[in-house]
């Protein structure tokens, strides 16, 4: 029994005068180790996909979000644009005059403070 590390001559019962406790303990503890290490990968592992998943999850909200607002914003841009071609250049004015005219009364109340 060569691998043992033990002579042809000795007994094989005799591990703790041939070494091999020693080694067997020492890969022993080298085991719990490795064990211990790729147990608190896995578990850093999962926090990780769970954490992708979930921004994942807020990434596809606010995805929906920006498209719903892009449509609004599309719909808000085609009434502007029919406002300003000219067909309802009446209606933007008395809008114009409206905004001159709370500027103006705004500008007057602070003024009297």
């Amino acid at each position: 029994m060569r691998r043992a590390g033990l002579s042809e001559g000795a007994q094989t019962g005799n591990y703790v005068a041939s070494g091999y406790s020693v080694y067997e303990e020492e890969n022993e503890h080298l085991q719990e180790g490795l064990r211990a290490k790729v147990s608190a990968l896995k578990y850093l592992s999962i926090d990780i996909g769970s954490e992708v998943k979930h921004q994942n999850k807020l990434l596809q909200d606010m995805d929906t979000d920006f498209e719903s607002t892009g449509g609004i914003l599309g719909a808000t841009m085609g009434r502007l644009k029919h406002l300003a071609r000219g067909s309802q250049t009446r209606i933007f004015c008395y809008v114009f005059l409206f905004a001159l005219f709370v500027f103006f009364v705004l500008y007057w109340v602070i003024k009297l403070r």
